[in-house]
């Protein structure tokens, strides 16, 4: 019997989150034919115990190295049915229906999963889709519906564009804040923390590319998705509560690092994508604005790190 869904969780040192995020999972409307897999990148906070112990009906696989999320989502992927040489020589259907990559840092409502589902029943030529993710205040996560950083569009987010002139059709493509976010639309990219995919898509499409470490891989996979002729859509009608960097958040130290990969994983996906077609004009434009605000935010974070210790020491100097 092929299985309707399978849920890849990708965790890191997040064991709290982790444990509400199952909790939201397996508290929802289901009648369907679901496996959840955890892979937990090595953390050092207890998260793969808390699974084994309170979770025994996951598949956790629990690797010895933190390798990314693109190399762990591989890992779920292939416990899940999608092996990397069967996906490109047939045509079977041993993969389940649909795949759902989700971050541990999620709350999904009782039927979440049950809508996405509908959905994509309901929309046979949808490779992938996403939900509107929410943040904690209420406010839109921004990254649940994108368009891909072409050089043009890159530029207008390098440069700050796309934050001076938000409601531009032009200037605001990224993000698509110029959209209603109520509004359910094809768009180019999801976001990872929540993308469910079709497995005859996956199939086309391949893995992940392990090359990105933390960013930059859902976009990659949504662009593959569309060569294959699938289309992505954002779903306004469900709703996803999302925490958002969670595993970066409580660590200050760890912040320059997430900071580089965000910028090497954009100049990657140009490299790969748009690189070899692009005017040289703008592909110098495109790396200097790379260089620039990758180097002002890393820098940003590293003062964060030197301020924060300073102020530590002097506290607990009594000064």
């Amino acid at each position: 019997m092929q299985l309707d869904l399978a849920i890849v969780i990708v965790n890191y040192n997040t064991r709290e989150l982790l444990r509400d995020c199952l909790d939201s999972i397996f508290a929802g409307h289901r009648d369907f034919a679901c496996q959840v897999c955890v892979v937990d990148n090595n953390s050092p906070d207890g998260s793969a115990a808390l699974v084994r112990e309170t979770f025994p009906q996951v598949h956790l696989i629990e690797s010895r190295v933190n390798g990314g999320y693109a190399y762990a989502n591989n890992l779920g992927l292939r416990a899940m049915g999608f092996d990397a040489h069967q996906l490109s020589h047939s045509n079977s259907f041993s993969y389940p229906r649909y795949v759902l990559l989700v971050n541990p840092d999620t709350l999904l409502p009782p039927s979440a999963l049950q809508e996405m589902l509908a959905f994509m029943d309901a929309h046979p030529e949808a490779g992938a889709a996403g939900p509107r993710l929410v943040l904690p205040n209420g406010q839109l996560d921004r990254a649940c519906r994108r368009s891909f950083p072409t050089p043009e569009v890159a530029l207008y987010r390098l440069t700050g564009l796309s934050f001076l002139f938000p409601r531009s059709p032009r200037f605001g493509r990224y993000n698509l804040s110029f959209r209603d976010p109520d509004e359910t639309i094809e768009v180019d990219s999801v976001v990872g923390a929540f993308m469910m995919a079709r497995g005859k898509a996956v199939q086309q499409a391949g893995l992940l590319d392990e090359n990105f470490f933390m960013y930059g891989e859902d976009l990659d996979w949504a662009y593959r998705i569309k060569q294959a002729d699938w289309k992505i859509y954002y779903n306004a009608d469900v709703t996803v509560l999302h925490y958002k960097e969670a595993a970066s958040k409580g660590n200050r130290a760890i912040r320059p690092k997430t900071r580089y990969e965000f910028y090497r994983a954009m100049h990657l996906f140009y490299r790969k994508h748009y690189a070899a077609t692009t005017p040289l004009w703008l592909h110098v434009l495109v790396l200097i604005g790379l260089v620039l605000r990758g180097g002002v935010a890393i820098l940003s974070e590293g003062l964060k790190i030197l301020v924060a210790k300073r102020a530590t020491s002097q506290a607990e100097r009594g000064l």
